[in-house]
């Protein structure tokens, strides 16, 4: 397993800084977050290490190169819309810059992205199903034409009140990937498996990486705190981040030592990305970049 960082925390740095980051803390991979330029939505989107609508022959000799230089392997070309948003408008930019992602991961020979599903937070989960039908073989048979896969993260999306009730991504629990995966019977569509998530949804993040094993293609490390007192105020029915908190691998309630051991039973031999979300380390770049040499240091007890 290569141990790496997902580039959104260092937003605000240029590409060659971001690598340099990466390399000093003596990580081997990143997934590179690439929103297209414009106002960020939300905490940690927005951010563009890789114009993805600009690339050409030139600059994508140049990315190789100084990633090469600085021995650090692009894992993945990053972004995470909600590709079936019930605004018509804001779905078709959505899938647009999805299908740029896919171009521009097969042209830097980086052949991955990694995304989420989507959701139409007001539909059920059999509605969404249905959505899914319809919208998501286009992007997959151009990911396949290109040799590129799509890797889903596991995050619901259901953090706010904006978001209330349903999330704004579909693939959130193993039963869904299921449904999913039969809906969607392609060899290049998999999951960006991120144990966190799991947590506060009071779902056993160890047992699916078993059963889905040949389905995982990247793997987040990021932590998650329950505050026991506030979940038995506000209950499982509150917006998650009333009883929870995103934390820095080690700080939370993840069992990294069964995890990552977990991940070398199945034979898991890929990418593996330190996602920063913790708003204690969010002041300023300087904390940021505190939190990556933090969180690989304690990383480094189980991924060699």
């Amino acid at each position: 397993m290569k141990l790496g960082l997902v580039s959104a925390i260092l937003d605000g740095l240029s590409f060659e800084e971001m690598i340099d980051c990466v390399a000093e803390n003596g990580l081997e991979c990143v997934e590179v977050a690439c929103w297209p330029k414009g106002k960020a939505e939300r905490r940690y989107a927005g951010v563009s290490h890789i114009d993805a609508a600009a690339l050409d022959e030139k600059k994508c000799a140049y990315i190789r190169e100084y990633c090469e230089k600085k021995k650090v392997e692009i894992s993945s070309l990053a972004y995470y819309p909600n590709t079936m948003d019930p605004d018509m408008e804001k779905r078709d930019v959505y899938i647009k810059h999805l299908h740029t992602l896919i171009d521009a991961s097969a042209r830097l020979g980086v052949n991955m992205v990694t995304t989420f599903i989507g959701r139409d937070p007001k539909k059920t989960v059999s509605e969404n199903l249905e959505l899914v039908k319809e919208i998501w073989p286009p992007i997959l048979d151009h990911a396949k034409e290109k040799g590129v896969k799509i890797a889903i993260e596991n995050c619901p999306m259901l953090f706010t009140e904006d978001e209330w009730p349903g999330g704004q991504n579909l693939m959130t629990t193993p039963a869904i990937w299921r449904k999913v995966f039969e809906i969607l019977d392609y060899e290049n569509l998999g999951i960006n498996y991120d144990p966190s998530h799991f947590v506060w949804q009071q779902i056993d993040y160890i047992r699916p990486l078993y059963e889905f094993r040949d389905k995982i293609f990247h793997v987040h490390y990021k932590d998650i705190k329950v505050y026991p007192d506030r979940l038995a105020d506000v209950g499982v029915m509150a917006v998650p981040l009333q009883y929870m908190s995103p934390k820095l691998p080690g700080l939370g309630d993840v069992d990294w030592g069964k995890y990552v051991s977990a991940l070398t039973d199945i034979g898991y031999d890929g990418y593996t990305c330190i996602e920063v979300e913790d708003k204690a380390y969010e002041a300023s770049i300087e904390d940021a970049k505190r939190a990556v040499k933090q969180s690989a240091g304690y990383l480094r007890n189980f991924v060699g």
